[in-house]
């Protein structure tokens, strides 16, 4: 009788404030636009959150040329690239982020292009106005169908939006999470350094 194989694994990680910095932050620092400082860490309501930054896009007269000069001058977190490659050296790893097509380019390019599964924006004529996600809780449905496919599943988040992703793996981990979060996800053990994370995966994964 033929033993059944080991399953394969697969690491899915956010992008933003797990990778790369939070790209609306960076918006708000450049165009001193406080209320564009808020993220997923602190509207769960993703829906909510991008018809509140395109409503402030639209009424600051901000282009898509300006988000797309801030993302050009940003660099991936320090140490995230390393733990990056040292991951995909001994396993597959897919991006999931509620970023967008037209904003991930550069960063991927920077972190040497890992797969990213994200939502594209909706822009005319040099602005932005709307967006068109892939689907409903796009992080959950990739979890559930790599495990489908008979995939371990190991992942890595920040946000409240990462949460249901981190629920639905065989394991998952918070990371840099902010207190809010934390305190609301006891359950997930919360991790705060590139070497500690890697250490933890790696022992899920064997």
């Amino acid at each position: 009788m033929t033993a059944t194989p080991a399953r394969q694994s697969v690491v899915t990680l956010d992008l933003e404030g797990v990778l790369v910095p939070e790209i609306w932050i960076a918006v708000s620092e450049r165009t001193g636009i406080a209320e564009l400082a808020r993220t997923t860490r602190d509207e769960p309501d993703y829906d909510v959150l991008m018809k509140y930054r395109i409503a402030l896009l639209d009424r600051h007269a901000l282009s898509m040329s300006l988000i797309n000069d801030v993302i050009a001058g940003l660099q991936p977190l320090p140490g995230a690239a390393e733990f990056l490659a040292q991951l995909r050296a001994h396993t597959q790893v897919v991006i999931l982020s509620d970023t967008f097509e037209q904003f991930a380019q550069p960063l991927m390019r920077q972190l040497g292009w890992p797969t990213i599964l994200c939502h594209r924006l909706l822009v005319d004529d040099d602005r932005i106005i709307g967006y068109r996600l892939r689907m409903p809780d796009p992080k959950r449905a990739a979890v559930h169908a790599f495990q489908a496919l008979n995939y371990r599943v190991v992942a890595a988040g920040d946000s409240y939006n990462d949460t249901s992703m981190l629920l639905a793996a065989d394991a998952g981990f918070l990371f840099r999470a902010p207190d809010n979060v934390r305190s609301q996800f006891p359950q997930l053990l919360a991790l705060d350094t590139f070497p500690e994370l890697l250490q933890v995966i790696n022992d899920a994964l064997s």
